[in-house]
């Protein structure tokens, strides 16, 4: 129960200022009997809070940095007239910061025996599940002095997807993609590749692309034409283990590789190739296989919503295992990881070859701006010790980097806003080439 005064009322009621009479129990039922009276007139005309309806709608799902609607429908099956003020309560994650109090507190009037619905809008900041708390409703009366005030569970979830901000990069990459796909003149062979079409040979056209039996039985000299294979496996694997929480600007180095993962599988998706993700440190954090090309990028996402870096070592030979079952034939690897040499050396590089072996491995890492900006560093002594540190750092990351590519591994290191490109140029380099 909460009580409000109002000085008004208090006057025309006939209280007096302190020190023109002399309190008495007379005077003090004189003045308060008539308050006593009005409050509990307010009293009974407030709605009752507990036996108010309360049901929720809207969206269910997010990406990080857009909105999210969720209603909230107020049934008052009373006979009095609701006056309220309504708190739909979520974690401070869901907004961002100095925004709460005006997105989660409503004013509510639902006439007796209706409903009315309020809206709380949300905007995420971080990813993962939102779930609601509680629903907190104060219930005044007409005069306002007195409230009645209860909680009511209303369950709620809205999951808060990673943002995709790669996208913008796609239409470029499916233009290459067309171009390698036959569409267009320029057209590769390699193992990785099958005869499409004849066409009339035009200088610059590779020498060895010449079919001289279609060039006998007609008067112009014919080439062949080859695109890449489709329907090629692979396998995108996440590290989530201690090194991708690492921040790297505003966000975990996991949220960038996400980022690029994401940009290759919406590209190989539409390739016809088959993308599977496994997210791992000491065990399997998700696993999504064998979907639909048109269900690769949903269940990808939804995967990806709810993981976070975990505090731990990952194990190297742990996830060549798992990666090995996960894929039992010939595909494509795409260990998105850091290139720190410890991690490496003592984690990877003696599982490596057993992934070699039977996979084209592509390792794929986040590379931080700040490391570079350091090494182009000069002016007073802090600054020059700060850009030999950095160009040891860089050293010793090339080194890393040099280590994987004499195993046969391809590696792409790039700062979180160009990895995903990089990535997927990788990608469509290994089609052109033949080796996916």
């Amino acid at each position: 129960m909460a009580f409000t005064g109002r000085a008004a009322l208090l006057a025309a009621l006939g209280a007096l200022p302190i020190g023109i009479w002399e309190p008495s129990w007379t005077g003090i039922l004189a003045v308060n009997a008539p308050l006593a009276l009005a409050c509990a007139c307010d009293a009974a005309l407030a709605a009752p809070v507990r036996r108010l309806g309360l049901t929720r709608s809207g969206d269910t799902s997010v990406r990080l940095g857009d909105t999210a609607d969720v209603t909230l429908t107020v049934t008052n099956p009373s006979g009095r007239p609701l006056r309220a003020h309504l708190r739909d309560a979520w974690p401070p994650s869901s907004w961002e910061s100095g925004t709460e109090v005006a997105s989660s507190r409503h004013h509510v009037s639902v006439p007796a025996g209706e409903r009315r619905r309020v809206t709380t809008r949300l905007r995420p900041t971080r990813r993962g599940d939102r779930r609601a708390d509680r629903v907190t409703i104060r219930s005044y009366g007409p005069l306002r002095l007195f409230a009645r005030q209860g909680n009511h569970r209303v369950p709620w979830s809205v999951r808060v997807l990673p943002p995709f901000t790669s996208r913008k990069h796609l239409p470029s990459k499916l233009a290459r993609l067309r171009e390698l796909d036959g569409r267009t003149s320029v057209l590769t062979r390699g193992e990785g590749t099958e005869f499409d079409s004849l066409r009339e040979y035009v200088p610059g056209d590779d020498t060895r692309s010449i079919d001289w039996r279609a060039t006998a039985r007609q008067s112009t000299v014919a080439v062949r034409t080859w695109r890449p294979e489709r329907d090629r496996h692979i396998l995108l694997v996440l590290d989530t283990g201690r090194t991708s929480a690492g921040r790297v600007g505003d966000a975990p180095r996991l949220d960038a590789s996400m980022d690029a993962a994401l940009l290759l599988a919406a590209l190989a998706s539409r390739v016809g190739d088959r993308v599977d993700l496994l997210a791992y440190d000491r065990r399997v954090r998700a696993l999504v296989q064998g979907r639909a090309a048109g269900e690769v990028l949903p269940s990808l996402v939804n995967a990806m919503a709810v993981l976070e870096p975990e505090l731990v070592e990952t194990d190297g030979r742990g996830l060549a295992g798992i990666a090995l079952r996960t894929a039992p034939r010939r595909s494509l690897i795409v260990l998105l990881t850091s290139l720190d040499a410890a991690p490496v050396e003592e984690g990877l590089l003696p599982v490596l070859s057993g992934l070699t072996q039977r996979h084209t491995v592509l390792v794929a890492s986040v590379a931080d701006p700040y490391i570079a900006r350091m090494a182009k560093a000069r002016g007073d002594a802090e600054a020059v010790y700060e850009a030999a540190a950095a160009a040891q750092a860089q050293t010793e990351r090339h080194r890393t980097a040099e280590q994987l590519r004499r195993r046969g591994v391809t590696v792409v290191d790039a700062i979180p806003d160009d990895l995903a490109p990089a990535l997927a140029d990788a990608y469509l380099a290994l089609k052109a080439a033949g080796r996916l």
